[in-house]
Parts: C-alpha cells; structure tokens; sequence
C-alpha cells in the first residue's frame, strides 16, 4: 500500500482558519456506507442520524496551553512546545531555534515565575528539560502558555475555549480532538433527551496526530504513541450496547483509536489504561465502532487512512472531492462528516 495513494490536492482557501459560531452550524457531509450516498446537512442535524440507545462516545482529554515563549540568558528568544509531561518537573518538548543549545542551559520564560534546564537531546531531535517553579505548573502555564494551534492556522486565536471541546475535563492533549468541537451542551442535551447514551474515553491527543506519513510503503510507518484511559463505566455501557446490537458511534479518530486499542479474543472491550500506537489502515476489521463522526483530514495522513479503512478508500475519496467541490471547510477548525 503506498502513501501516495492518499494524497489529494486542497485550494489553500478551504483550510479554516476560525472556528464557526456558533458551534454547531458548522457543515456536516453525512456518508451512507452502504447506499453509498452523500448528503449535506449542518452539524446540528446530527440529531436525526442518532437512534435511542445508540451510545455516543466522547474523548474528554483536556488541551493544555503547550505553547510558550521564553529566552536563553544571553536573550536569544526561543519557542518551547510541550509533548509530553514524564514527571512533576520534566517534559519531552520541541525547541525552537535549538541547535546551539546545550545541556545544563538554563531556559528563562519569566523570571523567578518559571524557569528550566535542558537534560538530553533525543535522537529524534526532542528535548528533555526540566522545569523550575513557585506554586501549581498548570495555572502558570495557563498565564503564560498559549493554545497550541497546528501550523496550517495562522490567523491568531482570540477565544482559547475554541479550541477546547464543551465537555473537556482532564488531560495534557498538545492538540484538540477536533471532531467534539462541534457540539455544544444545548445540543448534548438534545441528543441525551433522545435515549442515546453519552459515554466517555480519554486519550491525550500528541503532535504525531497531524504529521504526514513520510514513508512511501505505509507499511514503513512507525506510528506516534498515545497515552489512552477507558473507565470501567465505559466498558459496561458498551458491552451491554454491542450485545443488544446497538451502534456505537466514535465522536473522533483518537476515540476510534482509543476503543480499537482496548479489546479481547472475543471482541469485547476492556476497561485499561495506558499507551497505544494503534495504526488502523487498509482492510482492519472494526471491533467496537459502527459509525463515526470526524472532520476533514490531512492529506498522506494516518488519518485520512483510518477513515478510509472505515468508510472504503473510494467513497471517503468521492465524498472529499465533492466536500472540496462544495467549498467545505478543512481541518482543526473545519466541517465535519458522519460515516455510518
């Protein structure tokens, strides 16, 4: 399978660079997979695609402001990205510019308030620092970091809340999970008042999430890990719904990725926590998700994969031509479709 098989060519102007207000009149391009039929509707009438007792599954990871900006103590100016926290002190992150940095260095971000040093220099050109700091990390990082916007959205971001879902409760996501940015709580409550179960998962969404696959022979790829929680709650509810053969339904790629990543011999989910490199291309057989909602992805993506497996390469391809035709709006901030 070659990586140039999902490529597509996207005008620059359909990549959304805001989110629409409100939330939920953003597009929504609903794919039949079996009709094979494309139909556009506006994200609020998702409504009438959910069934009672369909159970509606929601990633509630948290994005954390992993953005800062702070200086050497010679003040050159640098870039600080987080990654991932491995303890109280110590992040993997992203510097920019950091050839010339060495270890023991002492980073500033604002003095006496939030300091760090560089410990290591991963092999794939990561950092490990480790920071020094007065009082809770997480309420001075909320001052001084800002919303970690992929690099295809340039126009600056005025509400940090829209890049967050409605219902974001925990996590150190480096990346929003996008297809929840649609919803808001008027209609959660709509679709609650139907008999449809909401249930949740949380995986922390990393970096490795936008970049394209690099290796021509997809089977090349070595996929990003992903830190993963499903609650015993979680499982139940699901479990109970597969039994009566009733859908499950993955608000997202990273809750399709997270349900996949957690299944026994018998096709049943198993409450555990922990990493996942799942990688979900070509003909996988989908054990827990029936339906899906997503947005537009990345071309060459992972994915654009995932979704292609899922709703079969030809139509999901037909249906972005068309959404493209249709001048839908692209990636983090754009439309949305329900594959079923």
């Amino acid at each position: 399978m070659k990586i140039s098989d999902f490529d597509f060519e996207l005008p620059e102007e359909l990549i959304a660079q805001h989110a629409v207000n409100p939330r939920d009149h953003s597009k929504l391009l609903v794919l039949n997979k079996k009709e094979k039929t494309l139909e556009h509707k506006k994200f609020y009438n998702i409504i009438d695609y959910l069934k009672k007792d369909d159970v509606l599954v929601i990633n509630r990871t948290k994005v954390i402001p992993a953005r800062l900006f702070g200086h050497k103590e010679n003040g050159v100016v640098l870039e600080c990205f987080l990654l991932k926290r491995y303890d109280l002190y110590t992040w993997e992150v992203l510097l920019k510019p950091a050839k010339k940095l060495k270890i023991g260095q002492k980073l500033i971000f604002l003095e006496g308030v939030l300091e760090a040093e560089l410990l290591e220099i991963k092999e794939d050109g990561n950092r490990i620092i480790k920071f020094n700091f007065e009082g809770r990390f997480e309420e001075i990082l909320d001052k001084l970091g800002e919303m970690p916007l992929p690099p295809y959205i340039v126009e600056k971001l005025e509400d940090k809340d829209r890049y967050q879902t409605v219902y974001a409760k925990e996590g150190e996501s480096v990346a929003a999970p996008t297809a929840g940015l649609h919803f808001t709580n008027e209609l959660l409550g709509k679709i609650r008042e139907k008999g449809v179960i909401i249930t949740e998962v949380f995986l922390d969404v990393g970096l490795g999430t936008f970049r394209p696959v690099q290796m021509e022979n997809v089977l090349d790829h070595k996929m990003h890990s992903e830190k993963y929680r499903i609650p015993k709650e979680t499982v139940k509810i699901i479990n109970k719904a597969k039994e009566k053969g009733n859908r499950v339904i993955a608000v997202g790629t990273t809750s399709v990725r997270t349900l996949e990543s957690s299944v026994d011999d018998n096709g049943k989910l198993i409450a555990s926590e922990g990493d996942t490199n799942i990688f979900i291309y070509g003909d996988y057989n989908f054990k827990i998700v029936d339906a899906i909602i997503t947005n537009f992805h990345l071309p060459k993506s992972t994915l654009i994969m995932l979704i292609s497996s899922f709703g079969g390469k030809e139509f999901v391809f037909e249906a972005y031509k068309k959404a493209i035709q249709e001048k839908y709006r692209f990636y983090s901030f754009g439309d949305s479709m329900f594959i079923y």
